[in-house]
């Protein structure tokens, strides 16, 4: 057993896409899907206990191993990189999918009030929403849904997580709490930096006064000296 608990490992790590039990079950055909699912689990409570930098975690309707989210900040230092971001034009269109679907263009229009042409372009390009078939009225208008893939990238298990209001507000504050860590990790660095330009500064101020102390301590002394007459 140990044996196909390393194997379901690797096979969750070398796929480019969430693992679902069914597709592990087509390397193990002998085994049953329950006993891969129990194997599953094992593993995703290991990495949990463990705490380290990984996890394995159930998304898009299959396992895949994922860095935690709490060391973002780090991982994108890393990175050259910056991550693809949508416009608001196109966060809107696409939630709007994501809670209406399936939908047409001319329906998720009448909820903007604008066009929507180039949004669903470049959601199509991301590979974020999917053409699901075409509406039985006149015209046949495209049906739009969304994908696999948008569930890999909100970090789904199904569309079914989609949070509600309440749970928006909160995703909300715990995305400004967030991006006020980073913000104050960014800055770090550069506060030390100045603290130590500001110790550097002080401790040559503090060399300067001591050093024209001395040399007015030397300077009466020598003035002294000179001032006093010979003795006879």
């Amino acid at each position: 057993m140990e044996k196909i608990k390393a194997v379901i490992e690797a096979l969750i790590f070398a796929s480019d896409t969430p693992l679902s039990p069914e597709k592990i079950r087509a390397v193990f055909p002998d085994v049953e899907k329950a006993d891969i699912k129990e194997i599953i689990d094992q593993l995703v409570n290991e990495y949990h206990e463990r705490q380290g930098g990984i996890i394995l975690q159930e998304v898009a309707g299959g396992f895949q191993f994922r860095t935690h989210s709490e060391l973002s900040q780090w991982i994108k230092k890393l990175k050259s990189t910056k991550p693809q971001h949508l416009s608001p034009q196109a966060l809107e269109t696409l939630a709007i999918i994501a809670y209406k679907q399936p939908i047409v263009k001319s329906e998720i229009e009448d909820i903007r009030g604008v066009d929507v042409g180039g949004p669903l372009k470049g959601l199509m390009e991301k590979k974020l929403i999917r053409i699901v078939g075409r509406k039985d009225v006149p015209g046949k208008p495209i049906i739009y849904g969304t994908t696999r893939k948008f569930l890999e990238v909100f970090n789904l298990k199904d569309i079914t997580d989609l949070p509600n209001i309440r749970e928006l507000k909160e995703l909300h504050q715990q995305q400004e709490l967030l991006d006020r860590d980073e913000e104050a990790f960014d800055q770090e660095p550069e506060a030390l930096k100045q603290e130590n330009v500001k110790q550097e500064t002080t401790e040559d101020k503090t060399e300067d006064k001591t050093e024209d102390k001395t040399e007015d301590k030397t300077e009466d002394k020598t003035e002294d000296k000179t001032e006093d007459p010979p003795l006879l």
